[in-house]
């Protein structure tokens, strides 16, 4: 436990809400240690050390990966899920809480920092407007006022940890450099399609690699322009290259992986009648054997989970080139390194 050990702000600096707040040595600092986790390493950095988890929705991998990190690095911890263990928290500043906010994230934030070394969080998008969601308030209001790292498990706009299993997974198969790689990103229809944070968090990663990026989804399912707009300054800058394509087919054509991920239309954000309306109408986004055959012996990826035969066909996802199983695995190990990096002392 850190007690009443003080944290300045370059300590609470060391919190993760998008990925690029680790620079790159620093990210592949992070990689080089979840390669050594693999390889059998064992450390205990987190020996009587305790890290809080708040759920504001559900989780499958992302918990139960995150929670036996902390445990294999010797810590302890505490799982708090927003449904039964907590009450609505407000994340705006100034505001007359006469809502069903029984609490402020600054008070919260300031109690969980004396018993926690640091806070992962999970927070719920409001749904309603994009525009408002994209801000992250939540997440951005907890690293505001703990004094301990908070660490984002998927906000609207970002998921550095899935990435960064990504970022491992693609260095294990084309080796550490991914300059010239390319990387088709490509939307598939879901009746419960989720934000495009995954994808915006792969995006500017695979671009920083150096990776040839193209990007495949239909109209009325583009990125938040923010991002895009980040995106395509690194690319003036020399990371990497971005080309938006028409089909899946013609993202697909050449590229050595195939990333697919359904995200929700933010054209519609809100509007759900809208939105199941525009994704029955996009089946041919599916990702098949045709599609992967366009491919220079591509790999498949996916963060799941995966509504087969409807995302993708079984025969690719079950394939000999589909990565899935791995990015998932590879949530352990890179959970590990980015822990041992932010807590070591």
């Amino acid at each position: 436990m850190n007690g009443s050990r003080a944290h300045d702000s370059s300590a609470n600096g060391q919190s993760l809400i998008r990925l690029s707040d680790l620079s790159g040595s620093r990210v592949g600092d992070v990689l080089d240690l979840a390669e050594r986790f693999k390889a059998g390493a064992s450390r205990r950095e987190l020996e009587g050390r305790s890290v809080g988890f708040l759920f504001f929705r559900g989780s499958l991998r992302t918990r139960t990966s995150f929670e036996v990190a902390v445990q294999q690095l010797g810590g302890h911890g505490v799982h708090l899920n927003a449904d039964s263990d907590f009450w609505d928290l407000e994340a705006r500043d100034g505001v007359v809480m006469d809502g069903n906010a029984a609490e402020h994230v600054r008070d919260a934030a300031a109690v969980l920092s004396n018993y926690c070394d640091a806070i992962a969080i999970r927070p719920r998008p409001g749904g309603r407007a994009w525009e408002v969601d994209r801000r992250d308030e939540s997440i951005r209001s907890w690293a505001t006022h703990a004094t301990v790292p908070v660490i984002n498990m998927e906000s609207t706009l970002w998921h550095p940890l899935q990435t960064l299993a990504d970022l491992l997974t693609l260095r294990e198969t084309f080796g550490q450099d991914l300059r010239g790689k390319r990387l088709a990103i490509c939307w598939t229809p879901s009746p419960t399609p989720s934000s495009p944070a995954i994808v915006h968090s792969l995006l500017l990663a695979s671009l920083r690699a150096g990776m040839d990026v193209r990007l495949a989804h239909p109209r009325g399912h583009e990125l938040d322009g923010g991002v895009m707009s980040e995106a395509r300054g690194l690319v003036s800058e020399g990371s990497g290259s971005l080309t938006e394509a028409p089909s899946t087919a013609e993202a697909a054509t050449g590229a050595h992986v195939v990333y697919a991920r359904s995200w929700s239309s933010l054209e519609n954000y809100g509007n759900k009648t809208l939105s199941a309306h525009r994704a029955a109408s996009t089946r041919e986004w599916l990702v098949d054997e045709s599609v992967m055959k366009r491919g220079e012996d591509a790999h498949f990826m996916h963060a799941m989970p995966i509504r087969r035969n409807l995302e993708v066909t079984d025969s690719v996802l079950d394939g000999p080139r589909s990565l899935v199983l791995a990015q998932a695995a590879n949530r352990l190990p890179t959970q590990k390194g980015l822990l041992s990096l932010l807590m070591r002392t």
